[in-house]
């Protein structure tokens, strides 16, 4: 019997909400695909929307905001890992090292110029306690040798501070210098005054920057090559390096800034709370780019919002190639490649407003064993980029686009969509602070190659946990040592 007008009018409504059901479903369907395949963090859509809705009407301006703060909150709203508790990564509390074949005691500012413009081969220039204000260029440009270094040290950390109001506090220019043991601060009353506390430049090779405390200035130390020199071999390690506030200028943030130099080996640093209030808003926790070659980042904590959270502007933790290098500054007046064979072994990068890793035009790149937490993730990019990945713990994707090549070899990562949904599965391996696993130890099978070590200086077993660390209760200090340095 065919039914009447009325009971067709009755069914009329349901066949529509089903359609509408059915078109809602495709829609977030369709909508997943997409967020799949373009592989964006929504904490990088959040920011780009608000851009987008800024110079509109009221209304959308609102819409944007409250959309884009929406994204953001939705991927980083787990609050932070770590606490400001003390942590044996970054600046000790530890004594100068080594015996020297001739100590200069220094106990003034004028005493301090003659001692670095004089010093001879197994100088060590040894600081009284106290503070020195620097209102001009330190120039250490005599030489070293491997058997007689020059050191410049303070006894013990935190007993001697050098408040820095010029563009660079210590300028090397000569192989074979020991920094050793200072704290350094940036007083000038504009940020662009204070750029670097130490400039490395052209043949100062096999330069060692050791168990210093640098805090507020643009680039804290930057190296580049002078006059067709490049300063190779350097070492930077358990330094501390951050800033109290956002530095407003226009000039590069990043605390280690290293162009065309090869062969530097940067190790146990704490990095935090770079960031760049001025221009566009982008810095980077420590990049190596300028076409050098085999530069090592291994066990260093990058904690883009330690102390300064919650501002404008993107948070890069660390890259090989940065934002590109020009021409002229290349070592090979290219860059064909920003970089050749760097590694990145054993870091652990935290709380980025962007990617945690970043290769841009960087070739032959490995890496082994890193925890990228609440960050956008991976990101390998331009037909220059080539990475092998391998035992990596992402917090977010690993993204290969405009050409770059990335090889995978057992990672654990986390789809995007994931982060669309408010889910992070690598976060909820962690129980509260301090990252200790909640469950289970997430291991691999299978033995690593090219980490022995994982970031709080254990063996790694046969069967190592993917990312950074096994345990990360021997990165923390004692309570006998919390008072140390680490400021």
């Amino acid at each position: 019997m065919t039914p009447g007008p009325r009971a067709a009018r009755r069914r009329l409504p349901a066949t529509l909400l089903a359609l509408a059901l059915l078109l809602a479903l495709m829609a977030a369907g369709a909508a997943a695909f997409v967020l799949d395949r373009v592989n964006v963090a929504p904490r990088q859509l959040g920011p780009y929307i608000e851009r987008r809705a800024d110079g509109h009407n009221a209304a959308i301006e609102s819409v944007g905001h409250w959309l884009g703060s929406g994204l953001v909150a939705l991927d980083r709203d787990s609050g932070p890992l770590l606490t400001e508790a003390a942590l044996r990564l970054g600046a000790q509390d530890a004594p100068a090292s080594g015996r020297v074949a001739r100590e200069v005691e220094v106990a003034s500012v004028g005493a301090l110029y003659a001692a670095v413009g004089q010093a001879q081969p197994g100088d060590a220039i040894t600081l009284q306690p106290g503070s020195y204000r620097i209102g001009a260029t330190l120039a250490a440009f005599q030489p070293g040798s491997e058997a007689a270094p020059i050191t410049l040290r303070a006894r013990r950390p935190g007993s001697v501070t050098l408040l820095v109001e010029t563009v660079e506090a210590i300028r090397i220019g000569a192989p074979w210098w020991r920094i050793e043991n200072l704290e350094m601060r940036g007083v000038c009353g504009d940020d662009s005054s204070c750029e670097h506390a130490l400039h490395i430049v052209g043949a100062a090779h096999h330069v060692a920057i050791v168990n210093n405390t640098l805090v507020d200035f643009n680039a804290h130390i930057k190296i580049n090559g002078e006059n067709g020199r490049f300063p190779d071999h350097g070492l930077i390690e358990s330094n501390t390096l951050h800033n109290t506030k956002a530095r407003m200028t226009t000039n590069p943030v990043t605390p280690i800034d290293l162009v065309a130099a090869s062969d530097w080996n940067i190790r146990r640093n704490l990095i935090s709370d770079f960031v760049k209030g001025f221009g566009d808003g982008i810095s980077y926790g420590a990049f190596a780019k300028g076409a050098g070659e085999r530069n090592l980042f291994e066990q260093n904590l990058v904690w883009c919002e330690r102390r300064l959270r919650g501002l404008g502007g993107k948070r890069v933790g660390l890259s090989l190639g940065g934002g590109a290098t020009g021409k002229p500054y290349c070592r090979d007046r290219a860059c064909v490649v920003e970089q050749q064979d760097a590694s990145l072994h054993s870091n652990l990068i935290a709380s980025c407003s962007d990617v945690g890793i970043y290769l841009n035009n960087a070739a032959g790149s490995r890496l082994v064993h890193n925890s990228v937490i609440d960050t956008a993730g991976v990101d390998v990019r331009f037909a220059g980029s080539s990475a092998d990945l391998e035992g990596n713990l992402v917090d977010g994707v690993i993204r290969s686009r405009d050409g770059g090549v990335v090889r995978e070899r057992d990672n654990r990562s986390t789809p995007p969509l994931y982060a669309y949904l408010g889910y992070s599965p690598v976060r909820a391996l962690f129980a509260g602070r301090e990252f200790a696993w909640r469950d289970e130890v997430p291991r691999r099978e299978g033995a690593t190659s090219g980490a022995p070590h994982d970031l709080c200086g254990q063996a790694r077993s046969a069967a190592p946990a993917y990312g950074a660390f096994d345990d990360f209760a021997p990165c923390l200090a004692s309570a006998a040592s919390a008072a140390g340095p680490q400021r």
